[in-house]
């Protein structure tokens, strides 16, 4: 039962050949395009909304330089709160619960603000392993320490993606298993159970969205930090 729990995280194959690519593709689908029309229906206006407002926020606090980066990051954004909500559906499989799928995508973006600081301002960026008024002897220590937490940076982005997504997954299936064995048993307890697994269901949504946002935010704070 134990070993059970941990089979939706298995990457589906179908005659051996990993389905994990269609799973990325598919989400892509369910957004509406652009029209030629000078009024756009509600569900597209929506999204643009959406979109502006977040992109509004996100960079407002950015230099302008940093504004070059806007459509990976919405397109990213978007990207993530679409796989995570898509994984809550039931017989579906949530690619972000993947530590090697996260990785994959905050190694290379955040190699490239730290590239990107190295090339426009070494000076800057190199400044930021060493505070202002450091004692001479804790200076290569401190380097070290700062070095290993700048390292450590897309290690933290993909596995907090990946422990939170994993942990409600989990959650919800632990009691939907107990909500239905309990119903035969103690009927009372068994919609009790399900009425906490319908509010932690809508908790997993707001977490979908909220991770989302914070490995995107992040990186913008890094790329901040760069330019």
């Amino acid at each position: 039962m134990v070993l059970n729990f941990f089979d939706q995280f298995m990457s589906p194959t179908y005659l051996g050949i990993p389905l994990i690519a269609l799973a990325l593709t598919l989400p892509w689908i369910f957004y509406p395009t652009h029209s030629t029309r000078w009024l756009n229906n509600r569900l597209l206006t929506l999204q643009n909304w959406f979109i502006g407002q977040f992109t509004k926020q996100l960079f407002l606090p950015l230099n302008v330089p940093g504004h070059k980066w806007a459509t990976i990051l919405i397109s990213l954004m978007i990207f993530l709160i679409t796989l995570n909500m898509l994984g809550l559906l039931p017989y579906t499989f949530t690619p972000t619960t993947q530590l090697s799928l996260n990785m994959g995508l905050a190694v290379p973006l955040w190699l490239a603000t730290v590239l990107l600081g190295m090339l426009t301002q070494p000076t800057h960026s190199l400044g930021h392993l060493l505070p202002e008024g450091t004692p001479t002897p804790l200076i290569p220590i401190l380097i070290i320490i700062e070095t290993i937490s700048l390292l450590i940076r897309p290690l933290a982005l993909g596995v907090r993606l990946t422990a939170n997504l994993t942990a409600g997954h989990l959650l919800i299936q632990l009691i939907a298993t107990a909500a239905f064995v309990l119903m035969p048993m103690m009927t009372s307890v068994a919609i009790l159970t399900t009425a906490l697994l319908f509010l932690l269901t809508l908790l997993e949504v707001a977490v979908a969205m909220i991770q989302a946002y914070v490995f995107v935010l992040l990186l913008s704070l890094y790329l901040q930090e760069n330019i």
